[in-house]
């Protein structure tokens, strides 16, 4: 224990001073020897460290997004190598390097935030055991001794007998029953913070080992707590819990405001915008603005939740701009440009297809007079029904087509299946 210490002596010292400053501000409050003054300074050590990792838990969102633009070509590997899984594997990681993504940064607050757990642990252990530790002194030391948080002292734990527990001035049933709540809460927090990470904000139509891993974290690390927890000070508890309860919200934050594409999350926080924007009229913020200037810009690589939205919007009368506003459909459809040219984002009109005839609607309308065709300005004349016997009376008997000037006889022509232009004379038939 002394060689684990000795190697987070680095981090100790400046943690056990933080606690220190807090402690003499809620002291000044609450009473220096309070629970409420030592348990406060735990809490306010966490949100302190917490608001330091708000960078990195950033990084964090952005390379999730960067492996949520992967997943296209993550299922191309899959569907590809589905009966070789260490070939599935090989390019998976070679993807992973040409893209300069990494699927355990979703990790990095948690190991970011371990020296300075692993350095609360030390400074409560020694505060159980009564030594001096960093710049707690003699004095502090005796003082967070005393301290009790509803019941029971900083520095005991749920597997202390109850000698210890009353030389710390409390009583076993005490101690177990607030540390037993402690631990329930902190491994419920853990799990659902990862349940609501898998269930709302993950694009379930591609599995990635970014999927695996997180739903392997659901159940470890809720188990992890339990099983450690036992073994933690009340002060350490104290500690674990305020950061679930941090990444918690944090979490739902972001899930609401800034989910995945593809996810549940999304499909909520888009039909809230539409909502939003068809009540409105427009675009109230920048960030409303960039997700909808995100959306027009994808084009036809829209999901089905963001293609909803958009036809949501043109059934409203609205449509999207490419620069995140939104305008009406018929301020879409007159925009011009500078030069003149009128330019639309709205979807054009179809083109009404002619009505199709029927074939005696046809033969019937091919059968009218060249009288009628000109009544009804048709581009070209039908036939006549008196042309037939006319053709047959000018071949005289003899059997050979006699040309007719005009267009009467070259009409009867065409309509008897005859080609168009003059004719070779047929040779008479024997009698």
């Amino acid at each position: 224990m002394d060689t684990i210490a000795s190697l987070f002596s680095f981090i100790t010292t400046p943690v056990s001073w933080v606690i220190v400053q807090f402690h003499s501000v809620y002291g000044k409050i609450f009473g220096p020897d309070t629970g409420w003054a030592w348990g406060l300074s735990i809490v306010s050590l966490v949100i302190l460290i917490r608001i330091c990792l708000i960078p990195l838990f950033v990084k964090q969102i952005k390379a999730t997004r960067a492996m949520q633009t992967l997943q296209p070509e993550m299922k191309k590997i899959q569907e590809r190598y589905k009966n070789d899984k260490q070939r599935q594997s090989e390019e998976m990681m070679k993807l992973y390097k040409e893209s300069g993504t990494n699927p355990l940064s979703s990790c990095l607050p948690i190991l970011a935030q371990s020296p300075f757990f692993f350095a609360l642990y030390h400074v409560l252990n020694g505060i159980a055991t009564g030594k001096t530790i960093g710049v707690i002194d003699d004095q502090l030391l005796a003082s967070a001794r005393k301290a009790h948080i509803v019941g029971a002292p900083l520095a005991a734990k749920f597997t202390d007998g109850a000698d210890k527990v009353a030389a710390l001035g409390a009583s076993l049933t005490d101690v177990r029953v607030v540390t037993a709540i402690m631990i329930v809460l902190m491994s419920a927090s853990q799990f659902y913070t990862q349940r609501q990470l898998m269930t709302k904000n993950v694009d379930t139509t591609v599995k990635t080992p970014f999927m695996q891993q997180q739903k392997m974290l659901m159940y470890v690390f809720p188990v992890m707590f339990a099983v450690f927890g036992i073994n933690f000070p009340v002060g350490v508890l104290v500690y674990w819990l305020t950061t679930n309860v941090w990444t918690m919200g944090q979490q739902m934050y972001v899930i609401r405001n800034n989910p995945t594409p593809g996810s549940k999350a999304q499909a909520a926080y888009l039909e809230r915008l539409h909502k939003h924007v068809t009540h409105h009229g427009k675009t109230r913020n920048r960030r409303e603005k960039t997700i909808v200037k995100a959306i027009v810009a994808k084009g036809r690589d829209r999901n089905e939740f963001e293609r909803k939205f958009i036809n949501g919007l043109a059934k409203a009368g609205l449509a999207a701009q490419a620069d995140g506003t939104v305008a009406t459909s018929e301020a879409v459809a007159v925009a011009t440009v500078e030069d003149g040219t009128p330019t639309t984002t709205a979807a054009a009109p179809r083109r009404q297809q002619p009505k199709r005839q029927s074939k005696s609607q046809r033969q019937s309308g091919a059968a009218k007079s060249p009288g009628d065709s000109e009544e009804s300005s048709s581009s070209a004349p039908s036939l006549s029904k008196s042309d037939a016997p006319q053709d047959a009376q000018e071949t005289g008997g003899t059997g050979k087509a006699t040309p007719k000037s005009g267009t009467g006889g070259s009409r009867s022509k065409a309509q008897s299946g005859q080609r168009k232009g003059p004719q070779r004379p047929k040779s008479p038939s024997k009698k």
